[in-house]
């Protein structure tokens, strides 16, 4: 604005020493290189810390840009940083998925058939003693160990048992999940031929939980080379 202003003052001085020339001669041209030199002097005072200062500004901008620009790259280095990292979580997250649903796959197929024993007689005892059911047949998913049944997944088991006796006197069983006793099977022998009884269960069992047939004390039963006291079970369906 200052430096229109200038050239406008310029250029009515000119036109007026113009003017002043046809008439007047030397001495009006003096007057107009004087008024020539005044503008010039206050063109170069009042333009020239403008310039400077619009200079400064410019540079200050670019500064401001430079820095702005670092921060771009800064943050995209960063976002890329953590995108990487996001990645390989995502990468980590997606491989556990795969191996607990193969390891859940495999838990999931659970089934075991066992037989008491080959030696006769068992009991009777003095205290109600865990049966272990040793002759192991089936065992799929190795749920089965020396008389537990131990859930590998939370889901819905069927339990089969059938129990001989071969003798006069009581012959029974208890159902234990855990340590509760969940049920009770009882039978009076009169005479000493073979007599049997068959129970089954279904029970929602939660991953750890055991099942086990316990011989009530003072109770007696048999088996031998024909396998005729057994227990089972299988995984219906997991939950």
């Amino acid at each position: 604005m200052r430096v229109a202003f200038g050239l406008l003052v310029l250029l009515l001085g000119l036109c007026g020493s113009g003017a002043q020339g046809e008439s007047g001669g030397l001495g009006e041209e003096g007057e107009s290189s004087e008024l020539q030199e005044e503008w010039t002097q206050q063109t170069t005072n009042t333009t020239s810390p403008d310039i400077w200062a619009e200079i400064k500004e410019l540079r200050d901008m670019v500064v401001m840009l430079k820095v702005y620009v670092q921060m771009l790259q800064h943050d995209n280095s960063e976002m890329a940083r953590r995108l990487t990292s996001s990645e390989r979580e995502l990468l980590d997250s997606m491989k556990r998925i795969d191996k607990l649903e193969n390891l859940n796959k495999a838990n999931t197929k659970v089934a075991f058939y066992t037989a008491l024993t080959d030696a006769g007689y068992v009991g009777p005892f003095t205290t109600d003693t865990t049966l272990k059911f040793s002759k192991v047949f089936t065992n799929i998913g190795n749920a089965y160990n020396a008389g537990f049944f131990k859930a590998p997944v939370k889901g819905v088991y069927y339990f089969q048992f059938t129990v001989c006796g071969y003798h006069t006197g009581l012959m029974g069983v208890y159902v234990y999940k855990n340590n509760q006793k969940i049920m009770f099977n009882v039978e009076w022998k009169e005479d000493q031929l073979y007599k049997y009884f068959t129970n089954s269960v279904i029970l929602e069992l939660m991953a750890g939980d055991e099942i086990h047939l316990a011989l009530p004390a003072t109770h007696v039963l048999y088996d031998d080379g024909s396998n005729q006291s057994t227990f089972s079970g299988a995984l219906l369906f997991p939950l």
